[in-house]
């Protein structure tokens, strides 16, 4: 009897002695976590911001910073393979430009410190003849893990070229998938495709294994997935339709979602398409509106579109716009992606579905030249705007813009004080002032008459101040083991 009471105490001790630790143990994790938990999570400023600019074909970068920030920071563009900056910012509200050549490498913009927040970068490039004629333009790419372009497929363009940066120093692997307007495009081929650091790899689609090979060459439009399984990358897609037909890069698609807005839908002459895509295996039901100076309305015909899942499915909007200046408000049972494309002269430009802006996070824009016009939309209500030029010489005047519940508002962009000639950059923020409807915004350049004329789209795309982190709150399972 004695021994089973000693066996039995030892063990009651063992088990106590365990519990000791355990509380210990968390009472050593609650005591020294570095700050109290927080329930609703909390707002913090901006200070870090990564872009590349593809580069290749030459042409003019620019980088615009918001003005009235507290504080400072760095802004340094250089080549991603490394080597001198191109050209460096301290100050916020200073904008930069320069112009490159063709056949370098592509670019990328690192900031430090309070300018960071709401700083914006973009390519543009112009060339008034030759085979690759028109006017092109790009918003450099924040690096991703998952990323979509909807736009044309190998049989409506003549190349069709991904451009994939690795800005960081370890390798990243990314798989490429796309949907076309038959189904999608199921292959082998485009995974596991490396991108080394500080490298931009280029990916030829419809004519390289990486770029899906064959089966994505008899495809008329695209909506193309580019998803990593391990890093990061930029992504940018440069789109040649043919000779003096042409160059473009496709902007980025946001993800998926039920309810969507493409703004900037540009007016005038030439045909516009709606690109739709389901990336889900059902199919969706999507109500169909289209937003004007002169109101918003449901074309006719069209007011509801029957979209197969995993397709792109195009519809042509020529007879809805009538030539004006537009967006296009779809929503759906389920998510989907949407885009326009539009061509005029001898030129095409692509537009996708954005978010809105707002107070604290406004539309930026690098470079403004030519004839700059700024498309505004308030679905859902009315909107005051806050549009504000900067060049060398400083800021302009700010200039109030109204939109109308329900109105798409064209208004032209203007450099401040004295210009330097039509080519002569300039930067412009849009910020909707508080109380307002959201907005959605884009800006076309555009010069040129008749069969002359050249012009690009840029989808004004949301330049975030603030960053919202997830709320936290103790938790006991983060001292067990997995």
């Amino acid at each position: 009897m004695d021994k089973i009471l000693r066996l039995l105490g030892m063990r009651y001790a063992t088990a106590a002695l365990m519990l000791v630790a355990v509380a210990a143990l968390y009472g050593a994790a609650t005591f020294s976590r570095p700050g109290e938990a927080s329930e609703k999570g909390r707002e913090a400023a901006v200070t870090h911001a990564v872009m590349v600019c593809p580069g290749h074909e030459g042409g003019r970068l620019a980088v615009q910073s918001l003005p009235g920030k507290k504080g400072g920071g760095r802004v340094d563009m250089a080549p991603t393979k490394g080597g001198t900056p191109l050209g460096s910012m301290t100050s916020p509200g200073q904008g930069w430009d320069e112009d490159t050549k063709s056949g370098q490498d592509s670019y990328t913009l690192r900031a430090t410190g309070p300018i960071a927040g709401g700083l914006e970068a973009e390519q543009t490039a112009y060339h008034d003849g030759g085979d690759d004629r028109g006017l092109a333009g790009a918003r450099c790419a924040v690096p991703g893990t998952d990323l979509w372009f909807t736009g044309p497929g190998p049989v409506a363009a003549d190349e069709l070229d991904l451009y994939l940066t690795n800005v960081d120093a370890q390798p990243a692997s990314v798989d490429v998938s796309a949907l076309s307007g038959e189904g999608p495009l199921d292959t082998t081929e485009g995974r596991g495709t490396p991108v080394e650091p500080y490298t931009t790899r280029i990916v030829r689609i419809g004519r390289s294994p990486e770029g899906l090979g064959d089966i994505v060459k008899t495809a008329a439009d695209l909506a193309l997935r580019v998803h990593t399984t391990s890093g990061r990358v930029a992504a940018s897609l440069r789109v040649r339709i043919g000779k003096k037909k042409g160059v473009e890069w496709l902007p980025q698609s946001p993800a998926p979602a039920a309810s969507v807005l493409v703004p900037g839908v540009p007016g005038g002459s030439g045909k516009r398409r709606l690109l739709v895509a389901v990336p889900g295996e059902a199919d969706a039901g999507i109500r169909v509106q289209v937003i004007t100076a002169d109101g918003a309305f449901a074309p006719q015909g069209q007011d509801v579109l029957d979209a197969p899942g995993k397709t792109v499915t195009s519809v042509p909007l020529d007879g809805a716009l009538s030539g004006k200046v537009a967006a296009v408000r779809l929503v759906a049972d389920r998510p989907i992606l949407a885009g326009f494309s539009a061509e005029r002269g001898a030129d095409v430009a692509y537009g996708t579905a954005t978010p809105p802006l707002s107070a604290s996070a406004p539309g930026v824009v690098a470079d403004n030249r030519f004839d700059s016009f700024l498309a505004l939309t308030a679905p859902s209500g009315a909107a005051t705007v806050q549009v504000t030029t900067m060049n060398a010489q400083g800021a302009g005047a700010p200039r109030e813009v109204r939109v109308g519940a329900g109105r798409t508002v064209e208004t032209r962009l203007t450099a401040p004080g004295t210009s330097t000639g039509t080519d002569a950059a300039f930067g412009a923020v849009i910020t909707p002032k508080p109380g307002s409807a959201p907005v959605y915004a884009s800006r076309a350049l555009a010069t040129g008459k008749g069969d002359g004329y050249l012009f690009t789209v840029l989808p004004v795309v949301p330049a975030p101040t603030i960053l919202r982190l997830p709320a936290t709150a103790d938790s006991q399972t983060a001292l067990t083991p997995n």
